[in-house]
């Protein structure tokens, strides 16, 4: 992918990211390490006591992460799709011929169209992610 749109890509889904870790993930480790620190404070239980209750505090995070990291996941694999189409179709139009510049052409508008595609789908990314970190019970 060229340079100038796969910047424009990580652009795009850095700022998604920063915007979910401080709008949502960071409210959520927060009562995370509250919610373990009152484990710790329970000098009564056990140690496998505490252990649990650290591990129950940390299931809503390890939850929020993994909707991130699927997302992002599938957000990738569908761009790195497109973008391999683009490269049958240089391929295809090479072996037919076609001087190098054409190809060049071709795979920049069809790497782009890929990139204006997928830029475009991450404000429903978004807020999908956001209604799903929302529904995680705290």
């Amino acid at each position: 992918m060229a340079e100038a749109h796969q910047a424009r890509v990580l652009k795009t889904i850095e700022d998604m990211v920063q915007s979910l870790e401080r709008n949502h993930i960071r409210k959520m480790q927060g009562l995370m390490f509250k919610c373990s620190a009152e484990c710790c404070e329970r000098s009564i239980d056990s140690m496998s006591q505490v252990h649990s209750c650290i591990e129950h505090c940390n299931t809503p995070l390890a939850q929020a992460q993994g909707l991130v990291t699927n997302e992002l996941e599938k957000f990738q694999d569908r761009l790195t799709r497109c973008t391999m189409h683009c490269n049958d179709k240089a391929r295809d139009l090479l072996d037919s011929g076609a001087k190098e510049p054409a190809v060049r052409a071709l795979m920049e508008n069809c790497v782009g169209s890929c990139v204006d595609d997928h830029v475009n789908l991450i404000p429903s990314m978004t807020h999908r992610l956001k209604e799903n970190l929302n529904s995680i019970p705290q």
